[in-house]
């Protein structure tokens, strides 16, 4: 049965009523770090997605320094809708539907150039690229008496530039972007604030996966376990050449409204690792625009990778993809897991390099971050395989058949990671990476946005509370829904 199903009664259903019990077991089930299988591939819960989750959060679009000049546009999609990300004469950024007001016929359709005006294919109404409606054939005759200004092209109703990355937000009753990210601005200012003058570099390279994009979302947000096994040939050939035990020596941190990051740090109060960055960048940082506590936390920093919810990853790490050949460089990575259906997503990579760097260390960084983290990256081959079986899980009637629950279990009860209770920043901190509070969160507000039509509240850091472990002993469980 579809969302939008008659009942059968004559009574047309709400979007997502017959879910109404899937999602109130597996909000008990989350309680105890458990994850229905069935969110990872289900087509009725991925028209709930699109419908509420993607037209009311924050989406990332691109980096500001992909239109630099006036005129400059590139096509984007928050969830599957398509959008003409745009730089007007005037300087200004736009986000705009990409479809003509008289009959919905997309408008643009190339990838990226520039252009003072959009025309449409079908009857030629004509866009300036700020999607004010100019032109029309047989003016006189067609559209005399018609208001112009009323009929322009749709704009994203808010759209926010942070250090040069652009977010946009389809829904007018959303928080505003600050209010959003929350916390997590505390550590992503760390990262950006340091490192001001990021651009692309090349292209946003783009793949397909047959994979659920939280699957994405939730690995890139601290899935530090799976370098374990999975990478662990990163560590064998010097493809990683931080130790593995030092490499989880860090934490989990999780700043509130599904956010989450990792930070693996140097235990050497002394270090200055600044995710790999050598001298010729880090001696151009400027300090004093962070705290004491960002201060401390950026010099010690070896790894950090992030995921903004819903589904934009950042990683900023030294890593080398030719190890025979070239040292680990320093990189940072924006990943977009830009869901295509409910077993697939495109992935769309960013690779930002310092403007002011040397020649030689744009191409190095760039190498580096193609070579481990781009369609045909080392660390990619690795994990595309195990996303898939994943979404087949997900979709298979014999785990639907038995309510296949996966085990989202560590760090309830479950290992040795703790809680930092004198943690010097904001959030609810775990000391070390074998936990998963990080993925349990992603899910948590996910179930937030499409169990309900109501606007999902902002959350402040989670807490800790007293649960009863699944095995009958005393357990920590994650409290996700303490309003701010």
């Amino acid at each position: 049965m579809t969302p939008n199903a008659d009942s059968g009664n004559g009574h047309h259903r709400p979007p997502g009523s017959e879910f109404a019990r899937f999602f109130e077991d597996m909000e008990r089930s989350m309680r105890e770090g458990l994850v229905p299988a069935q969110a990872l591939h289900d087509p009725d819960l991925y028209k709930l997605e699109r419908e509420r989750l993607f037209t009311r959060a924050w989406n990332f679009v691109g980096h500001a320094s992909e239109i630099p000049s006036p005129g400059d546009y590139a096509m984007r999609y928050i969830g599957e809708d398509p959008f003409i990300f745009s730089r007007d004469e005037h300087g200004e950024i736009h986000v705009l539907f990409n479809a003509c007001r008289h009959r919905g016929t997309q408008i643009c359709r190339v990838e990226k150039g520039n252009t003072s005006h959009f025309r449409c294919p079908y009857h030629g109404w004509t866009y300036k690229n700020s999607g004010e409606l100019v032109g029309m054939p047989a003016l006189k005759d067609a559209g005399s008496n018609l208001d112009k200004s009323r009929w322009n092209l749709i704009e994203a109703p808010k759209v926010a530039v942070y250090h040069g990355l652009v977010f946009a937000c389809l829904d007018v009753e959303a928080p505003p972007f600050d209010e959003y990210l929350g916390d997590m601005k505390y550590y992503l200012d760390m990262l950006f604030l340091l490192n001001d003058d990021l651009e692309v570099m090349g292209e946003p390279s783009r793949w397909t996966q047959e994979a659920n994009w939280k699957s994405g979302a939730e690995n890139f947000a601290g899935d530090d376990y799976h370098l374990v096994y999975l990478h662990r040939s990163m560590f064998e050939v010097d493809v990683i050449q931080i130790p593995y035990a030092a490499n989880m020596l860090g934490h989990h941190v999780l700043p509130g409204n599904g956010h989450a990051l990792a930070i693996s740090v140097a235990e050497d109060p002394e270090a200055l690792a600044y995710w790999g960055y050598p001298e010729e960048v880090t001696s151009k940082y400027d300090l004093s625009r962070l705290a004491p506590t960002q201060q401390d936390l950026a010099k010690r920093s070896r790894v950090l990778v992030a995921t903004v919810f819903p589904n934009l990853s950042v990683l900023a790490i030294p890593l080398t993809g030719n190890p025979h050949k070239d040292p680990p460089t320093a990189f940072i990575v924006l990943r977009l897991w830009q869901p295509k259906g409910p077993a697939a997503m495109e992935l769309w990579n960013w690779v930002l390099v310092p403007k002011g760097a040397s020649e030689e260390f744009r191409q190095a960084s760039y190498r580096a971050a193609m070579g481990t983290f781009a369609s045909s990256g080392l660390f990619d081959q690795d994990d595309s395989e195990p996303w898939q079986s994943i979404a087949r899980t997900g979709g298979s009637p014999f785990a639907r058949k038995i309510d296949l629950k996966l085990n989202y279990q560590m760090g309830l009860g479950i290992g040795s990671a703790r809680q930092i209770e004198d943690w010097p920043g904001p959030g609810l901190v775990f000391d070390h990476r074998y936990e998963e509070a990080n993925q349990r969160v992603i899910f948590e507000r996910w179930l937030q946005y499409v169990s309900s039509e109501a606007y999902p509240p902002l959350t402040g850091a989670p807490t800790l509370s007293e649960a009863a472990n699944p095995n009958g002993g005393p357990s920590l469980r994650m409290d996700y829904r303490t309003p701010v």
